[in-house]
């Protein structure tokens, strides 16, 4: 007798877990996103300034732009404050990516006039690549209020979204970071998540750059599926639907990386978007384990 194994069968095969050992539970949606509130949509942000402009009390965003300064200067959404997408990153870093120390990330977005009670909203030009990064950070950072503008600067303009040059920045603030330890991973994290229930690695990087080296229990999820042809987030049910094709429920305890810190947090949004509840980001990345010359690697 021939038995036809899953997609996610042969996965929790590859990663050493039997298939009825774990309960699924299915990311199926009745009603959208089970976590909206992550992703603002450009109808909403723009309503939201329509309202406060004729007088109505709304408890509006700070907007956080991530492109290039020249782009920035060329036009932006009004009120929007610039910061350099990789300002957060350290210059000189033993590892590509690695964060810049805590206070002075957290000067830099006390600068922006970013305080802890505040509604935060990143946009950039690439399909939420570098905002989905803020929005990783901030929630490991303690900060509850944050999201990513759906379609970035494209989502705004196709919305009909007014464009402004003006420099006006916010009122320096104080923000202070409370660590949230369950959204981060070290190496000696995922050594030691491989062999616990419902554990899945997700290699988020392109399929070329995974055959070149990867983690050897990790499964390869490009980052750039979640979105569709117009650089929005997939719907939920699409989103879903993605996500259980690679054995990825409600049960899962996941980790996620990528190259250098940066596209995983995407595929961090796409999850924290479905309520998946235990995630974390293994922030350092390829750039750390592909070189460290003592943990386990494989190719192909």
């Amino acid at each position: 007798m021939t038995t036809t194994l899953s997609r996610r069968s042969i996965l929790m095969l590859a990663l050493g877990v039997s298939a009825t050992c774990i309960p699924s539970v299915s990311l199926a949606l009745a009603d959208g996103y089970p976590n909206p509130r992550f992703l603002k949509e450009p109808q909403s942000l723009l309503s939201d300034m329509t309202m406060k402009a004729m007088g109505a009390v709304v408890y509006g965003s700070t907007v956080i732009d991530l492109r290039p300064k020249k782009d920035f200067d060329a036009g932006h959404i009004p009120g929007a404050r610039h910061l350099p997408a990789d300002a957060v990153a350290a210059e000189f870093g033993a590892v590509a990516g690695a964060l810049r120390p805590v206070p002075k990330i957290e000067a830099m977005l006390g600068a922006l006039g970013i305080a802890q009670d505040q509604r935060i909203v990143f946009y950039d030009d690439r399909g939420g690549f570098h905002a989905a990064r803020m929005f990783w950070l901030l929630e490991y950072f303690g900060h509850r209020e944050v999201s990513v503008l759906n379609g970035g600067w494209t989502g705004w303009l196709n919305a009909g979204g007014t464009v402004t040059r003006d420099q006006g920045g916010g009122k320096p603030a104080r923000f202070e970071v409370t660590l949230t330890p369950r959204r981060h991973a070290t190496a000696q994290d995922v050594l030691a998540h491989k062999d616990q229930p419902g554990a899945v690695l997700i290699d988020v990087r392109p399929p070329r750059l995974f055959a070149e080296g990867h983690i050897p229990w990790a499964i390869n999820v490009p980052w750039s599926q979640n979105l569709d042809e117009d650089g929005r987030f997939l719907t939920a049910d699409a989103l879903a639907a993605h996500f259980e094709g690679y054995g990825i429920t409600q049960n899962s305890d996941v980790i996620m990386h990528c190259q250098n810190g940066l596209a995983s947090s995407h595929s961090y949004l796409a999850l924290r978007l479905l309520d998946v509840p235990r995630l974390r980001v293994y922030h350092r990345s390829w750039a750390e384990w592909g070189s460290a010359g003592d943990l386990p690697v494989t190719t192909g």
